[in-house]
């Protein structure tokens, strides 16, 4: 039997489920003849949508791939960096008799940093003159720091126009727009650095609320033009998440 996938996702009550088609689409292209099971990490989320029947916790889908004979299963995270929710998913599934290899976040090696500036490349070069402002979700766990430095990483790419902060948490985003505007500029490209760009882009990031950043920005008199797509709709980024659970079935013995 193939190696079972399963894929982890935190998941959405908002515009998740097409962009974890274009996920799936690729991955399946990239492993045909192994099984792809989609789950929800959260049990929040999952919660929130009993009423789907489809939408199963990993451990729910590996206690049935255990019960059909399965020793080994994939199981990929689809997390963007290794906090909670990652050390969260590794604890429920830790004490299962089917045996599992873990395929890690998006920006786990340094490598991953330098692939994801890649990715972005195109978006970036494209507005040439703007301030390129990347708006993640943001944690208190202690990957936070992942977040700036990716900063530096794009910074060394790209020069100073990057610029990255959270919605929530860590790190601390008070500034940031008194950063753009004393670095001279007046236009900002802002792309969310969120797989799905859901309630947290829609409220946070552009909401017509005057605390949402498109409303502070605009305040301080620094127009803002937005990507409407979380990266999870970038092929490169459906790639990358391949290239892990490649990874991750590389360590299986045969």
């Amino acid at each position: 039997m193939q190696i079972p996938i399963v894929m982890a996702a935190f998941g959405t009550t908002s515009r998740a489920e097409a962009t974890y088609r274009i996920i799936n689409s690729q991955i399946k292209k990239a492993y045909p003849g192994h099984e792809i099971h989609w789950s929800y990490s959260s049990r929040m989320i999952k919660g929130l949508m009993q009423n789907k029947k489809d939408i199963s916790h990993p451990r729910e889908i590996l206690e049935k791939l255990q019960a059909q004979g399965h020793e080994w299963a994939v199981v990929q995270s689809i997390h963007l960096t290794c906090g909670h929710e990652f050390y969260r998913l590794l604890d429920d599934i830790k004490d299962l008799q089917i045996r599992t290899s873990v395929g890690m976040p998006l920006l786990t090696s340094p490598q991953d940093h330098l692939h994801v500036g890649e990715c972005l490349k195109p978006l970036i070069q494209a507005h040439k003159d703007k301030a390129i402002l990347l708006m993640g979700h943001g944690t208190d766990h202690p990957i936070w720091t992942a977040y700036p430095a990716f900063e530096q990483v794009l910074r060394r790419m790209f020069g100073n126009r990057i610029f990255i902060g959270a919605v929530e948490q860590s790190p601390p985003s008070q500034d940031l727009i008194a950063r753009i505007a004393e670095a001279g500029f007046t236009e900002v490209l802002l792309i969310p650095f969120l797989l799905v760009a859901g309630m947290h882009y829609r409220d946070d990031l552009m909401g017509d609320a005057p605390e949402s950043w498109r409303s502070r920005l605009l305040q301080a008199g620094i127009k803002t033009e937005a990507i409407a797509d979380g990266i999870g709709c970038l092929p490169c980024i459906c790639e990358m998440y391949c290239d892990h659970i490649r990874e991750a079935l590389d360590v299986i013995p045969i």
